[in-house]
Order: C-alpha cells, then sequence, then structure tokens
C-alpha cells in the first residue's frame, strides 16, 4: 500500500489552515516555561487525526499535542502538526507539518512512509522505504561535500531548560571546524535540508519521536546517514540525532567524541577582552 499521495494530501490540508493563521493574532499559551503552544497547533492535529480516522480508523496515532492513541495497530503514524511553533507563533516563517507511518510487527518496527510539507515555501519533501526520497516530486540526494570544513551544519536547541543542554558547547566547536552553522529553529525542515543538500550535517539533542520520524527516513532514502552522538543505530526514542550525507559521517563522529572527552575544546572568546 502506498501511503505519500494521500499524506501529501492531508499535510497540504494542515498546513493551508496554519497559514490562515500565521498572519492573524495568536493566543499564545505557554505549556512549560517557554514552550509556545497555539490555537494553530491543535486545530492542525485535530484536522490531521480526523483525516486519519476517516481513511485509517484502526490506526494508532502518536502526536506532539494529544499524545497516543494505542490501540495495538500494526500501524503507527507520528505526526508534528506545527514543527516550529515558537517561530510561528513570533511571526517568523519557518515552519512545517511533519508525519511519518510505522509498520510494526512482533520482531521489528519500520516506518514505511513520511511527508514534511513547508507551507510558506510550498515545498512538499516525501519518502517511501525503498523508494527514494523527493522535493515537490522530483528526486532528492544528499549532498557530496567530502570534509567537514567545507560543510554547513545546522542545529537547533531547546525552548526550555536550555541552561542543562550542553550543545552550545558543541555548537562552538563545529562552527570552528566547519564552513558555518544554521539554527532556523525546525528540527524537521533541518533533517530535510539535510535530504536535499542544502545541510551536510545536522544534531541536536533530545528530539522527540514526532520530530524525526518523518525527516529521519527521508534523509535516508535520500542517500544519508542517521545515527546517535557515538555512531550507533539510530531509534525514535534515542535523544540523540546526528545525521548527514554519510561522507563526512565518521569525520563529525570524531569530533563529538572529543568535545564528550573534553579534548582539545577551543575556549570562548572573552567579551571583555573584545571589548578592548
Amino acid at each position: 500500500m502506498s501511503f505519500v499521495l494521500a499524506m501529501s494530501a492531508i499535510a497540504r490540508e494542515a498546513g493551508a489552515l496554519l497559514m490562515r493563521h500565521f498572519d492573524q493574532h495568536l493566543k499564545i499559551e505557554y505549556k512549560g516555561e517557554a514552550d509556545l503552544v497555539t490555537a494553530a497547533d491543535r486545530a492542525s492535529e485535530k484536522l490531521i487525526r480526523e483525516r486519519i480516522r476517516q481513511s485509517w480508523p484502526s490506526h494508532d496515532v502518536l502526536g506532539e499535542e494529544q499524545g497516543l492513541s494505542d490501540s495495538g495497530s500494526e500501524y503507527r503514524w507520528y505526526v508534528d502538526p506545527l514543527d516550529g511553533t515558537t517561530n510561528f507563533a513570533h511571526g517568523f516563517p519557518v515552519f512545517c507539518v511533519s508525519m511519518a507511518i510505522e509498520r510494526r510487527l512482533p520482531d521489528s518496527a519500520q516506518r514505511i512512509a513520511a511527508v514534511i510539507y513547508d507551507p510558506t515555501r510550498n515545498e512538499l519533501f516525501s519518502a517511501e522505504q525503498g523508494k527514494g526520497a523527493r522535493l515537490n516530486d522530483e528526486p532528492i540526494h544528499v549532498s557530496k561535500t567530502t570534509t567537514l570544513k567545507e560543510s554547513m551544519l545546522g542545529t537547533g536547541f531547546p525552548s526550555h531548560k536550555r541552561h542543562k543542554n550542553p550543545n552550545i558547547f558543541f555548537y562552538h566547536q563545529l562552527t570552528l571546524r566547519s564552513h558555518g552553522i544554521r539554527r532556523a529553529g525546525s528540527a524537521a525542515l533541518d533533517l530535510c535540508s539535510v535530504a536535499a543538500g542544502r545541510f551536510d550535517g545536522f544534531w541536536e539533542f533530545n528530539l522527540n519521536p514526532w520530530d524525526t520520524a518523518a525527516g529521519v527516513l527521508i534523509i535516508e532514502e535520500a542517500g544519508g546517514r542517521v545515527t546517535r552522538f557515538d555512531g550507533s543505530p539510530f531509534e525514535l526514542n534515542s535523544k540523540e540525532t546526528l545525521a548527514s550525507n554519510g561522507i563526512i559521517h565518521d569525520e563529525l563522529l570524531r569530533e563529538f567524541a572529543d568535545i564528550f572527552a573534553g579534548r582539545g575544546l577551543e575556549a570562548l572568546p572573552d567579551p571583555r577582552e573584545y571589548r578592548r
């Protein structure tokens, strides 16, 4: 069964809903210290769940807002109805709808289809297991960049408890060893940028299954590689995501090993010295 066509229609419908809200004044709610939720976020997930229920009533759904609807189905959906909530709430046009479907068998679970839709650019990324990755129905592939120093990377920081996240050290070290790092605020779109060859690599701490399920499949089908920070196999509950074009992956893993071990760390420049 091919799911991508139907998933694409749902993602585009949810994206259109988001855009109707985007230029309006939104009531911002706070779930945590600084975790922004909007009416659009909840409306998008409600729409997606309704469409899934209409076409596949027996399927399970794990979504960011409403959690897991689990009936023990062979199929499970991973839904992020608005990845890039903070961007959206502040009027910064970098956000998307992300969906993936997984087939769960007694001895394995494999993601078989994924769609990520960026409604501000009308870009729809998709992948089917074993059939490659596409952007607006055209094949995409990861970059051919061969060294870290020539690479542009992406990363992300949490919206809350940033004081407990060590990523600033990784950002500092890797920005000195690469051609640059971008932090756009949507992990799903960052993963798509790796798949499309716009980024050569991406990493982030503590992502959730709905953040990564679609993007990881799209990268793998575009010829890239995704692991944990030590090179072990990526899993949806890993909380560590390191993605690349595959060519620079071992070099990135060496850098991560050095940073975790505290080897060769460059000191942050002293702003007092800069001021003088």
